[in-house]
């Protein structure tokens, strides 16, 4: 069965997406913990991040990396935090999140409540 972040990368539901390339994709979360969270995917459906062939994880965290640097330069923020929890979507997936503290990565926190204009001019600072 196709995991939502398939459907998602296939267009089949909507989404916000802010870069791909042939074996990776990365789009906004749409419950995120700041402006600009966005989750990085390997365009493969592998359930759990360590499944993936260590090639495959070391080509996920390089587009990350090229991730997270757009959002930073988009998003006023100290750092971009990064974290593997999977237990969701059973769709390896990477969160980065803008922070400038270390309880902005805290996912018991409330979440951003961002209208569909907002997501897409957050979209459109860090698309590349």
């Amino acid at each position: 069965m196709s995991t939502i972040f398939s459907k998602i990368i296939r267009g089949e539901i909507p989404g916000y997406k802010v870069a791909e390339d042939e074996r990776h994709f990365a789009f906004l979360d749409i419950h995120p913990l700041a402006e600009g969270h966005t989750l990085v995917v390997p365009k493969r459906e592998v359930d759990y991040i360590f499944d993936l062939a260590p090639e495959e994880l070391a080509e996920l965290m390089t587009f990350a990396q090229k991730v997270a640097e757009h959002i930073r330069a988009a998003v006023p923020c100290q750092r971009i935090g990064v974290a593997v929890i999977g237990l969701d979507v059973p769709h390896a997936h990477i969160h980065l999140v803008p922070i400038s503290e270390g309880g902005d990565l805290d996912f018991s926190r409330p979440k951003l409540n961002l209208t569909p204009e907002e997501f897409q001019a957050i979209q459109a600072k860090i698309r590349f």
